[in-house]
């Protein structure tokens, strides 16, 4: 490796280094050990290649000066040629050596990268929804690439640099000194001159990139909340597009100020460096050609000694920087294991049982809930937040029991904000309860296994979401094996099919970010679908027919009354026709149920129930008058 490239690596590291004061425990040690044995044997063979690869380097300057001795002193031609032959020889296997050892570097690397990234992807499944509301999402998939790419580099490039340097750096050392202590010594005196220089304007230009690299941040979040459909929506009915670009500009022009100030500070720390090492080079041949002059060195030992300087400076170089290559990557490990270290509040017991076969039945017993405060759920760093906010949420729910028996219909009404979402969530353990239980067939949802509360309960919300994926994959979300004919069955009975039908790529159209591709009704008609493909034994509906017009409304109730037949539902409705027929009402206001009964029960009873259907009714009374066009005069 040339010491110009030397120096641009060093440069490059310096640049990119974390900056992380934090003491690093034997604890984090081991816990990155144990990520890299599985790899144990292919990591073995990668530092033997390198120490093997570092020799060969520091063996052709000794054999070049060899063959440079051997034409001035006329020996034979066959030992020059011999030498040649041997020079080449160790290029070729120094080359195969340098190929295999890219090919183990790869497969460790990459290999850790995919157990970081699925051990983190993994964890972070099993968080709370809270965790997700709290979360940038930006900074969180950091973590599954930045993060976990920079750890890597512990394995992949930095532990076989540092064998391979201190083995070149050596052998080199020794080497030289064997040829002319004198010379070495006076080269190393120029050591400090080529690397202090680069740990100084290393650091000057790290602070640049970590400012170009903020402005960068907030652009891109700037793009990705305003090139979304709902962003892009805001933007033009509130905010002021001009407004928009030009803090977009601002920031675009001091990138390109950096951009411009960083090139010129590299180019001109480079050509320091460069001429460090050209003087370097010119003390080598100065004193070794007086020696050489005197009788006291032969001209092969000074052409070996020149050529051996690369290899002593370009390692001693690369190792002054390791400690800050080796800290920035512990810095990407500690992110890493700083996700996984965060508990989740949902777990599942050793001995998680099934929900019980047949008819389920939904009971709430005296159940209390707050939702968790952030530092349960959250870390500061993925909310982009100096500190935590450390107390405790409000109490939601305050003594809420009540039973709906399998089959039944169970609806929640009330007003917004009184919990009934929350109750909702709290059946399929988007969160646990904090005091007392929520019972399926009589067993504890928290002693039940996940993966079958989630094929035992389906969930309509109101704003029923769609991945950027097609109708087909979408709707296969909830049973991956459904055919192409369960899948037609489920758009009919959703009254989807025609239109389905009518798109050019059917049942393969992309729906678009959020489903933004479909209207509002077609969105909420289509997670329908899910849910009837799901064929779950209770159904959740929290306002789902919230976005649809009276039309769709109407076929959509005709194809949940088909989905709900025989199974336990618990319906949360705004609109309060929709749930006459409801087996129970529960009225919910701050977090507790005022009142039960039926339709017509509550209604007698003349109380809050009475009194949100008697507003309602008004409303909409008043609202089909005014839409009655006045008589022409």
């Amino acid at each position: 490796m040339s010491m110009e490239v030397t120096a641009w690596n060093a440069v490059y590291n310096a640049m990119h280094a974390q900056e992380d004061r934090r003491p690093f425990s034997k604890a984090t040690i081991r816990r990155i050990l144990g990520f890299a044995q599985p790899h144990k044997r292919e990591l073995i063979g990668f530092l033997v290649l390198s120490a093997i690869g570092a020799g060969l380097a520091v063996a052709t300057p000794v054999l070049a000066g060899r063959v440079v001795e051997g034409i001035i002193n006329g020996e034979a031609t066959s030992v020059v040629i011999t030498l040649a032959v041997v020079i080449a020889i160790i290029a070729v296997a120094e080359a195969g050596f340098g190929l295999f050892e890219r090919w183990l570097s790869a497969r460790i690397g990459e290999g850790i990268i995919l157990d970081l990234r699925t051990a983190v992807f993994g964890h972070v499944q099993k968080m709370p929804i809270a965790f997700f509301t709290r979360t940038r999402t930006g900074a969180l998939v950091s973590r599954l690439n930045n993060d976990v790419i920079g750890a890597q580099r512990a394995f992949s490039d930095i532990l076989s640099g540092v064998v391979s340097n201190i083995v070149t750096l050596v052998l080199a050392l020794v080497v030289m000194m064997t040829i002319s202590w004198q010379i070495t010594l006076l080269a190393l005196v120029l050591l400090p001159v080529f690397v202090l220089p680069a740990q100084r304007m290393g650091r000057r230009l790290a602070r640049l990139e970590r400012e170009a690299a903020n402005h960068n941040s907030h652009m891109s979040t700037q793009m990705t909340e305003r090139f979304s459909a709902p962003g892009a929506t805001l933007v033009k009915l509130f905010a002021q597009p001009a407004n928009e670009l030009s803090e977009f500009a601002s920031r675009a022009r001091r990138v390109r100020d950096i951009g411009v100030r960083t090139a010129m500070v590299q180019w001109v720390f480079i050509t320091a460096l460069t001429l460090v090492g050209a003087l370097a080079l010119a003390l080598v041949y100065g004193l070794g050609g007086f020696y050489a002059l005197r009788g006291e060195l032969d001209a092969g030992s000074v052409v070996a000694l020149s050529l051996l300087l690369a290899r002593l400076y370009a390692p001693l170089t690369a190792l002054a920087s390791a400690r800050v290559e080796v800290m920035s990557a512990l810095v990407s490990f500690s992110r890493v294991f700083e996700v996984l270290d965060l508990k989740p509040l949902i777990d599942e017991p050793p001995n998680a049982r099934p929900v019980p076969e047949g008819p389920v039945s939904v009971e709430f017993d005296h159940v209390d809930f707050a939702y968790p405060s952030a530092d349960k759920v959250s870390l500061a760093s993925l909310e982009e937040v100096a500190r935590l906010d450390v107390r405790g949420g409000d109490q939601i729910l305050r003594d809420v029991s009540f039973r709906a028996e399998p089959g039944q219909m169970v609806a929640l009404v009330g007003s917004s904000g009184a919990g009934k979402s929350t109750i909702a969530q709290l059946i399929p353990r988007l969160y646990d309860v904090d005091d007392g239980a929520v019972r399926l067939s009589g067993a504890d949802v928290r002693e039940l296994s996940i993966e079958s509360l989630r094929r035992a309960i389906g969930m309509v919300t109101q704003d029923g979401h769609l991945f950027h994926e097609s109708i087909r994959e979408n709707l296969l979300l909830a049973r991956a094996e459904a055919s192409e004919d369960e899948l037609w069955d489920v758009l009919r009975r959703a009254r989807l099919d025609d239109l389905v039908a009518s798109l050019p790529a059917g049942l393969d159209t992309v729906v678009g970010e959020r489903g933004y591709r479909l209207s509002g009704g077609e969105r909420q008609r289509l997670t329908i679908a899910r849910l009837l493909l799901a064929q779950p034994r209770v159904v959740i509906l929290d306002e789902a027919t919230a976005h649809l017009d009276s039309t769709s409304e109407a076929a959509v109730q005709e194809a949940l009354g088909e989905a709900l037949a025989g199974r336990t539902a618990l319906v949360i409705a705004h609109r309060l026709s929709t749930i006459r027929a409801a087996d129970q009402i529960l009225v919910i206001e701050a977090g507790e149920v005022v009142e039960r009964g039926t339709h017509v029960e509550l209604l007698a009873r003349g109380g809050r129930y009475e009194e949100l259907y008697r507003t309602q009714y008004q409303e909409q009374a008043s609202a089909a008058a005014d839409a009655v066009p006045e008589p022409a005069g």
